[in-house]
Formats: C-alpha cells, sequence, structure tokens
C-alpha cells in the first residue's frame, strides 16, 4: 500500500525514526558539550588532533565507498 506520493508507510515510519534518533543526538550533544565542574577546556593541540581523526575517517569511508562502486561497476564482484 503507497500513499499519495509514492512512498510506502514503513519508509515514512523509518523516516521518522532516524530523524529523531538525530534530534536526540543533537540533544545529548548540546547537553554534553559543557565543560563539567573541575574539568578542563581541550586545548588547541586536541582540536586538531580531533579535526585529522575526523577528517581521516571521512576520507577512509570515502575511499572505500568508491572502491565498492568501482569494483560493482567493473565487474570484479
Amino acid at each position: 500500500m503507497r500513499g499519495k506520493s509514492g512512498t510506502s508507510p514503513g519508509t515514512i515510519l523509518t523516516l521518522v525514526l532516524l530523524v529523531g534518533f538525530l534530534l536526540l543526538a543533537i540533544v545529548f550533544m548540546a547537553i554534553g558539550w559543557d565543560v563539567p565542574e573541575g574539568g578542563e577546556k581541550m586545548s588547541s593541540a586536541g582540536w586538531i588532533a580531533m579535526t585529522l581523526g575526523i577528517v581521516a575517517t571521512v576520507a577512509l569511508g570515502a575511499g572505500l565507498m568508491a572502491l565498492m562502486f568501482y569494483s560493482n561497476r567493473s565487474g570484479r564482484d
């Protein structure tokens, strides 16, 4: 059974759940972002290390996805 837009109710439910989880994660991030009592702020070296780690992780994920698409299209699966 499909709605007027051509999407099934299961697809809409999945999308609503995923958006809800994203909003929940954002709320937890906002609550946990503040430095707790007695804690220290992250140094600039920590920010640089975190940024490099995020960039490396995204690059690795993009590279692996590119290899997967290349392998699929070249018929080497």
